[in-house]
């Protein structure tokens, strides 16, 4: 098996404690659902800086920046895919990344 991480865009911030408490059980009963497959249940993570080749450096993160992260195990990126079409972000307008990790030795 592989790992795969998922690179959270977007989705928005709760509006209130209410909402942000029903947030974050959708996103504990995914992880749930995703059970020994979770390597790292990851973050969510701050603003971000660019660094271009130049060595000019812009805020923000570019045009989609990434707000988290995760890291599973799967048999191949089909079926990590298939794990992150159930993620919460999705239903507040973001979207999931997957891509393989390779290890080096």
């Amino acid at each position: 098996m592989a790992n795969y991480l998922f690179a959270y865009h977007g989705g928005g911030m709760p509006e209130s404690e209410e909402e942000g408490a029903k947030v974050m059980q959708a996103w504990m009963t995914w992880y749930g659902g995703l059970g020994d497959a979770v390597v790292d249940g990851g973050n969510p993570v701050g603003m971000a800086k660019t660094i271009a080749a130049n060595g000019s450096v812009s805020d923000g993160g570019g045009v989609n920046p990434v707000s988290g992260y995760s890291l599973v195990k799967a048999d191949s990126i089909d079926a990590a895919v298939a794990m992150a079409k159930g993620c919460p972000i999705l239903a507040s307008g973001g979207s999931v990344e997957v891509c393989e990790t390779f290890e080096i030795e």
